[in-house]
């Protein structure tokens, strides 16, 4: 196991995280399902293998009703049965927001169209700025080495 290298950084601006932590209860007054919220969070945290976020992420899908099955296989939805279409869509849009440069064409209209069916707009932003925000916290987790279960 690696050792952290420094604070969160949004914990030694704390100013930032006031405002990280703003639009994350902005985010989850808008009315979306607070359980497709925190599987997208948690798959992002997976796929950018961000610790602290990804025990998180379990933890958060845990109370907002994730199974233990879905919890376990989120990595592997596409192979599962345990996920309806409207989650598969938003972790469709979870993997290709998360991973922009992989593709030449990163959020591809077939994986947007599938989103839009099942959410509207503020329902697609509300989704958005959680894989967004969840990105960011990845981001300045993973690169100092934030420790899961430090928090």
């Amino acid at each position: 196991m690696s050792t952290e290298r420094m604070p969160n950084p949004a914990v030694l601006i704390p100013e930032a995280m006031e405002a990280l932590m703003a639009v994350n209860r902005a985010v989850a007054g808008a009315g979306m399902d607070g359980r497709v919220l925190a599987l997208s969070h948690l798959r992002a945290s997976q796929i950018n293998g961000c610790a602290p976020c990804v025990a998180g992420g379990v933890h958060q899908a845990r109370q907002h009703g994730a199974s233990a099955e879905q919890v376990h296989a989120v990595a592997a939805w596409r192979e599962t049965p345990w996920f309806s279409d409207e989650e598969r869509a938003a972790l469709a849009l979870t993997e290709a927001v998360t991973r922009l440069a992989d593709h030449p064409d990163p959020v591809p209209d077939q994986v947007w169209d599938i989103a839009a069916t099942y959410f509207d707009q503020k329902e697609l932003a509300a989704l958005l700025l959680t894989i967004a925000m969840t990105n960011a916290f990845n981001r300045l987790n993973a690169p100092t080495r934030q420790q899961a279960g430090a928090w």
